[in-house]
C-alpha cells in the first residue's frame, strides 16, 4: 500500500483532526495550569516576604532601633548568595543596614531587576517596602527559583505537546493502515465479483464495528446478486427445456396446416390449435414479466390496508364450487374475521388464488383443501393445506423456482410459474413463506408482520 494513499485516507485525516483537537485542548489546559501554578508560586513568595518583613519589624517592638538594625544585619549576612535582599533607611535617606543600596522603593510591592541594585547575575527580585517607625524597611526575594520552575513547566508542556503530536501522527497512520487493509479487502472482493466470481465475500473480522456492518451489508447484497444471477441462469435453462416442446408442437401444427393447404384441405382446426399453443406461450412470458415487475417493487405504490379475512372469504365463495365440481372440498377457517395487513389487494388475491388453484389442479378427487388464518402478537399466519399426495421434502426449495415442475406434473397443464409468482408477491409484502408436509398432503404458510394500530 502506498504511503501517499494512507496520508490521503479519510481515517488518517480524521485521526489527525482528532489529534490536533486533543493537542489544542492539551495546550490550553497546560497554559491554564501554568498560570495557576505561576500565581500560586507568586502568592507563596509574597507570603514568605511578608512573614520575613513581619519578623524583622517585630524586633522593634520595644522601640529599640539597635535591635532592628541587628536583625536586619543578621538576615542580610545570612543571604550571601543574594537570594534575599534587605535594607533599612532612615527618613533622611541614610542606609542604616542591609545588603542593597537605597533605590527609594515605592511603598508596597514592586519587581526590580538585580542590576539596578548592583547585584551580579540576571535576576529579578520581588520587593516589599514598608515603614517601621518612619524608617523604611525593604525585604526582597529573588525570583530565580520561581522563574526556573516556570521555565521547566513551559519546557515540559512543549516537549509533551511535541511527543503527543508525533504519537498522534504515528497512531493515525497505524489506524489508517489498519482501516485501509480492511477496505482493501472490500475492494479486492469487488474486483473478484467484477471478474465474474460471484461467490467472493468480504471477510468479517468479528468486532461488530462499522466496517463489519458494511461488510455484512455487502455480503448480503452479493448473496442476493448471486442468487439473482443463478436464478436467471436457471430460468434460461428452464425456458429452453420447458418451451422447447410447445414451440415444437406449434411448428408441427403450422407445418401440418401448410401441408393440408397445398392439397386444398381445410386447416381451421390446425390454425386454432396453433393459436391456442401460441396463447399458452404468450401467457408464460407474461407471467415471467409480471414476476420481474413484482420483484422490482413497482407495485408498492399501490399498497394500502387490506382486510385479509374478507379477501379470503371472497376467494372461498369463488373456488368452493370449482373444488366441488372437481370432487374436492374447500373450506376457510379464520381465527379473526377481519385481520388487516398492509399490501396490494389485487396481488394478494392472485397469490392465494394461485395456491388454491394449485391444490385443486394437483390433488385427486376426495381431497380436502383448507385455507387458514391465525394471529399472534407479532404476526398473522395464513396457510393453504390439503391432504393430497404432497411433494417430496427434497423438492420443497425447488417449487418456487421459475418454470420448475415436478416430473409427475409435467404432463398436466401449467407453466410452472404459479408458485414463483406466489413467492415474488410474498417477498414484496415482506412475508415469510414455508413449505411443510402434512403427512399426507402439503401445507404452504405465508407469515405477515402485524401492522400497528
Amino acid at each position: 500500500m502506498r504511503r501517499d494513499s494512507i496520508l490521503r485516507s479519510t481515517s488518517f485525516r480524521l485521526a489527525l483532526i482528532f489529534s490536533l483537537m486533543f493537542i489544542s485542548a492539551f495546550i490550553v489546559t497546560g497554559l491554564i495550569v501554568y498560570q495557576l501554578v505561576k500565581w500560586e508560586l507568586q502568592q507563596r513568595q509574597d507570603q514568605t516576604i511578608q512573614e520575613t518583613f513581619a519578623v524583622i519589624a517585630a524586633a522593634y517592638g520595644d522601640q529599640d532601633i539597635q535591635d532592628l538594625l541587628d536583625t536586619v544585619e543578621t538576615y542580610a549576612k545570612a543571604s550571601d548568595d543574594r537570594q534575599r535582599v534587605f535594607s533599612l533607611v532612615d527618613p533622611s535617606g541614610k542606609i542604616l543596614a542591609g545588603n542593597i543600596p537605597d533605590l527609594k522603593f515605592p511603598e508596597g510591592w514592586s519587581d526590580v531587576d538585580g542590576d539596578k541594585m548592583q547585584l551580579q547575575g540576571d535576576q529579578q527580585y520581588r520587593i516589599f517596602s514598608g515603614t517601621v517607625d518612619e524608617n523604611r524597611l525593604t525585604v526582597g526575594l529573588s525570583q530565580r527559583e520561581t522563574k526556573n520552575i516556570e521555565a521547566i513547566m513551559l519546557q515540559s508542556f512543549g516537549w509533551a505537546s511535541i511527543i503527543v503530536l508525533l504519537l498522534a501522527i504515528f497512531g493515525g497512520g497505524l489506524i489508517a493502515l489498519r482501516v485501509q487493509r480492511r477496505f482493501g479487502a472490500v475492494r479486492s472482493t469487488m474486483e473478484h465479483v467484477a471478474r465474474g466470481n460471484l461467490d467472493a465475500r468480504v471477510p468479517i473480522v468479528g468486532r461488530g464495528d462499522d466496517v463489519d456492518l458494511l461488510s455484512y451489508d455487502i455480503n448480503d447484497a452479493l448473496a442476493r446478486l448471486a442468487a439473482t444471477v443463478d436464478g436467471m441462469r436457471q430460468v434460461s435453462t428452464d425456458i429452453a427445456h420447458d418451451l422447447k416442446s410447445p414451440l415444437n408442437r406449434l411448428k408441427m401444427t403450422v407445418d401440418e396446416a401448410l401441408a393440408k393447404q397445398e392439397t386444398g384441405m381445410m386447416v381451421v382446426q390446425e390454425l386454432e390449435a396453433a393459436s391456442s399453443e401460441a396463447d399458452r406461450i404468450n401467457e408464460t412470458f407474461e407471467a415471467l414479466l409480471r414476476i420481474a415487475q413484482i420483484e422490482a417493487g413497482a407495485r408498492k405504490s399501490r399498497f394500502g390496508k387490506v382486510d385479509l379475512g374478507d379477501m379470503l372469504q371472497s376467494l372461498d365463495d369463488i373456488y368452493s364450487s370449482v373444488a366441488e365440481d372437481n370432487g374436492q372440498r374447500l373450506r376457510t377457517s379464520l381465527d379473526q374475521p377481519h385481520e388487516v395487513i398492509w399490501g396490494d389487494r389485487e396481488l394478494l388475491t392472485q397469490m392465494y388464488a394461485n395456491l388454491i388453484e394449485n391444490a385443486i389442479r394437483h390433488c385427486p378427487v376426495g381431497t380436502d383443501i383448507v385455507v387458514r388464518s391465525e394471529a399472534d402478537a407479532k404476526t398473522i399466519i395464513t396457510s393453504v393445506e390439503d391432504n393430497g399426495p404432497g411433494i417430496p421434502e427434497h423438492e420443497h426449495d425447488n417449487v418456487f423456482r421459475r418454470l420448475y415442475r415436478l416430473e409427475k406434473s409435467r404432463t398436466s397443464k401449467g407453466s410452472g410459474l404459479g408458485l414463483s409468482l406466489v413467492k415474488a408477491i410474498a417477498d414484496l409484502h415482506g412475508a415469510g413463506i414455508l413449505v411443510e408436509n402434512c403427512r399426507p398432503g402439503l401445507r404452504i404458510k405465508i407469515v405477515f408482520p402485524r401492522i400497528g394500530p
